[in-house]
């Protein structure tokens, strides 16, 4: 044994499979057991051998693989294996043949078999309801790197092959793969059912779905047929993500380069390359740990980001299905089409997708303002990247184990971010021109970031590569710091970190500029660590009296922090109440003062102050950002300074009222999608930060809505509202609303009113009802996909949740195993901690408990309980603070 692991050692700790050996094309057969939850297979893999060896190696895992059925056949002749070695550890397997194989093209064949695991990866098990009985459906999720569980393979996004998949099952269920049905054979119990072959593609988007489903259809103008697969009796809730995905492939037709700018409709001609596959299917699976997984011609979603109830679903969902179809949509070019070489580029599938479903999404609906609302999008992507433990967009992966923990805000919001950075930069049809290009060249093969810059370059004729490479190839990001001198702007850059120190990066960061007016532009490039500009000729165009307001970073293209000098400041927070700034610059100003707050670099005296020019504010993204300030600076102050708690939470009501008196309670005749959404987060806002009226009203509502589910005085965007003003009153000894809306619960079928059910008890303050709580989110009753919506509790029951967590600790790893799932526990419970002794006690549980696929979310989270304890003993120290909370609490408007 000792020889033998000595013999196959260079083939094992290695990032990559070595490449003597490249797959063409997959006949994969599967037969699925959804009694016994097993599955037996085949596979024939036709193989290039480019180079003289005596080994294959390839990807396997979980799997159990006959050796006797081990043969290579090259030119009608079979050399079968002297050894079949699998490395669960490296998830390989390694064949090892008598003599040295044929050069060129000869055929691997072997038979194996497998568990349909309960994980949500690979191919496994998912369950449902059918006439009150309980059947398991077949599903796979092989992104990224989990095809290796289902059947034995090169799983790397460079080793392209075609598939042509057969499926051995159930004769009444229905069995869906990435291509169209050629052929089923009946044979008793049982059908076979063949597909027909793939175009080329990588193993993470190979896809097979075995259940019983319904579906609706129909067909793009150039005849793609176009279905939405739901549970049986749920064919009306994918109507509406029909519609979109119909639109959106249409739409990606008609691409027009003098439409105005953010209304270009995007992909078949914004690509300039038709979709390539005869048929989309899209299918909602109740078991789903993802949002959704773009596989080539049948993408899969969890239920909530694919199915909409028009008497259920709030304006929120709606806007999250249309966005998520989007997305995966997009990923047929950008992904499927043209797909990354390796996982360092990930964010080449990742933040294009996004981007480009914002595009789709503001063409389809443009009432939502979506461009403004992805700006919630940068922010995301500028607080992780605010971090120390960050990682670039482009990341160094040396084991599959890694892979997991970069499907984050760097790679999707981050990435997305850059991408309209750039744009904005070179300019649309500049941009879109380049893209076309891209696509085409690297069709049906895989492509590297320095691969997209380099046509972008030659397209634009700007320096692109030197551009993007600082902000692709290093973490972080600059805070621009600006300040006035005798008609001069002083900017500065350095790296931005929310610990408050410095870090040593630089970037070449594309400025833009307002003085005074939006008609007054002007935009450079920042290339070195400071700058100086001449601001006369925009003053002495200027004929306003006194100084007028100057705002870098104009709409928030770039991304990057501003920090203004006092002079600045002020006359920025002027402006802002005189109504003379545009919405995303409101956002973005509010946005950065609070990172600067909460990096010390600010006091949150001058936020709060700043925070009240905001009075009069009716934008939905602009206060939805504002209600999110607000909640996380009275949970820090709580811990500083609780004795000033009571007059912020009146300043906060104060500040929220004006606007939530403007929509009132009921729903309005034709109001618009925006007002719907921001009802619910106003009235939510107000129930928290303790407005008797609110809480009241609420519970008028819900004692109705208990005894008629159907009432319209609690419509699906104010149910949340509702749900949490109830809980905040919740105590062991006052249960009753708490046992309410687990009844609720249990009663209702709709995935989307279950996890809106189960964030609303978490901010329940009792920890003992908290304790409970938590328990039952590892019941039989929540989907493992689910508890993680349960996890925000309240601050009254952050140590309970602390201990729940290491209690159950060794249980959830158990059952989460690698994935992101299992990363959002520890990043949840352990991040909102305001102390270094809860930081220690943290780094010391874990200290035992390190796997590779946590230690990124782990050292994040540590990070974050140091910037706020930072921040708690910066406020302690700040003077004049509770003299400023007094006066904004109490101020007369």
């Amino acid at each position: 044994m000792a020889e033998q692991t000595q013999k196959y050692s260079e083939f094992k700790g290695q990032p990559r499979l070595p490449k003597f050996a490249i797959p063409k094309r997959y006949d994969l057969k599967l037969k699925p057991d959804l009694t016994t939850c097993k599955f037996s297979g085949s596979v024939q893999i036709s193989v290039d051998v480019v180079s003289d060896t005596k080994f294959i190696v390839l990807n396997a895992a979980e799997l159990s693989v006959n050796p006797k059925s081990v043969k290579f056949t090259s030119n009608n002749k079979v050399a079968e294996a002297v050894e079949v070695e699998l490395s669960e550890h490296d998830e390989i397997m390694v064949i090892e043949f008598k003599e040295s194989l044929q050069i060129g093209v000869g055929v691997l064949s072997m038979e194996f078999e497998g568990t349909l695991n309960d994980r949500m990866k690979g191919f496994y098990r998912s369950s449902y309801e059918h006439n009150g009985v309980k059947k398991n459906m077949a599903v796979t999720q092989f992104e990224p790197a989990d095809a290796r569980r289902c059947f034995p393979c090169w799983d790397e996004p460079a080793c392209k092959a075609t598939f042509k998949v057969t499926l051995e099952v159930p004769s009444e269920l229905v069995a869906l793969s990435n291509m169209p049905v050629i052929e089923e054979k009946l044979n008793g119990d049982l059908k076979t059912v063949y597909y027909q072959e793939s175009p080329i593609m990588s193993t993470y988007l190979v896809a097979v779905v075995v259940g019983l489903f319904d579906y609706v259809e129909d067909h793009t103008p150039d005849g793609i047929i176009v279905r939405v697969y739901t549970q049986v009796g749920k064919t009306s809730q994918g109507k509406f993500a029909l519609d979109v995905a119909v639109k959106t492939l249409g739409l990606y037709k008609e691409y027009d380069v003098h439409l105005p700018i953010l209304l270009p409709i995007v992909f078949n001609l914004y690509f300039e390359v038709p979709y390539s596959l005869p048929k989309l299917d899209m299918i909602a699976i109740p078991d789903f740990a993802a949002g959704a997984m773009e596989n080539y011609g049948l993408v899969t979603y969890r239920e909530t980001a694919l199915l909409y109830d028009d008497k259920h679903s709030a304006a929120a969902n709606k806007q999250r299905v249309a966005t998520v179809v989007a997305h995966e949509l997009a990923h047929q070019w950008f992904g499927n089409l043209v797909t990354m070489e390796w996982w360092t580029h990930l964010w080449l599938n990742e933040g294009f997708a996004t981007w480009v479903s914002y595009l789709a999404a503001d063409s389809l609906f443009p009432e939502w303002q979506i461009w403004t609302q992805f700006l919630d999008e940068s922010s995301e992507g500028l607080r992780l990247d605010g971090l120390a433990e960050s990682h670039p967009i482009e990341v160094d992966i040396n084991h599959a184990g890694e892979i997991d923990e970069i499907f984050d805000a760097i790679s999707y919001r981050k990435g997305a971010s850059v991408i309209r950075m750039l744009q904005s930069y070179l300019g649309p049809e500049s941009f879109q021109r380049a893209l076309a290009i891209y696509i085409k060249k690297y069709a049906c093969s895989n492509a590297k970031t320095e691969d997209l810059w380099s046509v972008l370059q030659e397209e634009s004729g700007e320096p692109v590569n030197k551009l993007m490479n600082s902000w692709t190839k290093q973490q972080g990001y600059p805070v621009v710091s600006v300040k006035v001198k005798d008609q001069v702007l002083e900017f500065e850059q350095s790296q931005f970190l929310l610990s408050g120190s410095h870090g040593e990066g630089q970037w070449i960061v594309p400025i833009t500029l307002c003085c005074g007016s939006y008609e007054a532009r002007k935009r450079f490039l920042l290339q070195t660590k400071s700058e100086s500009l001449n601001i006369k000729e925009f003053l002495g165009a200027l004929t306003s009296s006194g100084s007028p307001w100057i705002k870098i970073n104009v709409d928030q293209t770039g991304f990057f922090r501003v920090k203004y000098d006092e002079d600045l400041s002020t006359r920025l927070r002027n402006a802002i109440e005189r109504k003379s700034l545009s919405t995303s610059d409101k956002y973005g100003i509010l946005d950065d003062y609070y990172a600067l707050s909460m990096a010390c670099q600010q006091s949150l005296t001058s936020l709060l102050t700043l925070m009240s020019a905001y009075r009069e504010e009716l934008d939905y993204t602009v206060l939805s950002n504002l209600i999110s300030i607000a909640s996380k600076v009275a949970r820090i102050v709580a811990d500083a300074a609780p004795e000033l708690l009571d007059d912020l939470k009146l300043f906060f009501i104060n500040l929220f009222q004006n606007s939530a008196e403007r929509l009132g309670w009921d729903p309005k005749h034709g109001e618009s999608h925006l007002d719907a959404m921001l009802r619910g987060e106003l009235l939510t806002a107000l129930a928290a930060f303790g407005h008797d009226i609110t809480l009241d009203e609420a519970s008028r509502r819900f004692q109705i809505f208990l005894d008629d589910r159907n009432t319209p005085v609690v419509p699906p965007d104010l149910r949340r509202a509702v749900y949490v003003a109830v809980v905040l009153k919740v105590s062991k000894s006052n249960r009753s609303s708490y046992d309410s809306l687990l009844k609720i619960y249990r009663e209702t079928d709709l995935s989307q009113e279950k996890t809106r059910i189960l964030g609303s008890l978490a901010s329940c303050r009792d920890p003992a009802i908290i304790n409970e709580f938590l328990n039952f989110l590892l019941s039989s009753e929540v989907r493992s996909q689910d508890a993680v919506f349960g996890l925000s509790v309240s601050r009254e029951a952050r140590e309970t949740a602390w201990n729940w967590l290491k209690e159950n600790w060794d249980h959830l790893s158990k059952t989460y195993g690698a994935g992101f799932l299992i990363t959002r526990f520890i990043s949840a419970i352990v991040s909102p901690f305001t102390s270094y002794d809860k930081a220690k006690e943290v780094e010391q549980f874990f200290a035992s408990r390190m796997k590779p696929y946590i230690a990124r979310t782990l050292k994040q989270s540590i990070e974050r309980v140091h910037i706020n304890s930072a921040w708690v003993k910066s406020i302690q120290t700040e003077k004049h603070l509770a003299d400023v909370v007094k006066e904004l609490a109490y101020r007369k408007y």
